[in-house]
């Protein structure tokens, strides 16, 4: 699972440099400010300074639903191993019969 996280760091790294460049170069925010909207949009909580510019308003838009589809991807991989777990523990046996369904 660690492995997993260090194969998906720089995608995540990415995701919010991408972010934060929106937030620095077309609404103007300083770098901090920039990191912080930038992380919570990613985190799926909203941006935290209003938007001036429509610029600004139509790339953040569209860098959250980016957002929002890279934090599904990450948390889908990053999961799928303890999902396989789960259903492996919880697997059962198909019937002796052969047919595939249980019978009654």
């Amino acid at each position: 699972m660690v492995s997993r996280a260090m194969a998906l760091l720089p995608l995540a790294v990415a995701t919010l440099g991408l972010g934060m460049a929106i937030y620095h170069w077309v609404e103007g925010l300083r770098w901090p400010d920039a990191f912080l909207n930038a992380a919570m949009l990613l985190g799926g909580m909203g941006p935290v300074d209003p938007l001036h510019t429509t610029a600004g308003k139509l790339l953040a838009g569209c860098y959250a639903l980016f957002a929002g589809v890279v934090f599904l991807v990450l948390a889908g991989v990053m999961l799928a191993p303890v999902f396989h777990i789960v259903l492996e523990r919880f697997h059962l046996e198909p019937p002796e019969d052969g047919t595939g369904r249980a019978s009654t």
